[in-house]
């Protein structure tokens, strides 16, 4: 099992990469921008797979809540206000 477990933790790191990536080549997501929200920056990032049956685009992100909560744990993302949307950190 530790296969696929290695393999995981490797698409969550790639996937943390490419958000962070994006994200410091957003206007948007700059450290003085406005930011961008957490569905935005899903979709915009290919993590959508569409509208599918018992899988709304609303709830295909919750594993994306954790991807971002770790890299606002690692200080390198912010989030604007308690709801608002997502910047690069000023750090």
């Amino acid at each position: 099992m530790s296969e696929f477990t290695d393999r995981g933790s490797k698409i969550r790191q790639m996937s943390k990469e490419l958000v962070l990536d994006f994200m410091r080549n957003s206007s948007e997501c700059k450290c003085e921008s406005t930011g961008l929200k957490q569905s935005e920056i899903f979709r915009l990032c290919g993590f959508d797979w569409g509208a599918k049956k018992s899988a709304t685009s609303s709830s295909q992100q919750s594993w994306f809540v954790a991807l971002l909560r770790e890299l606002e744990e690692s200080g390198l993302i912010a989030r604007v206000s308690e709801s608002g949307p997502w910047r690069v950190s000023n750090l």
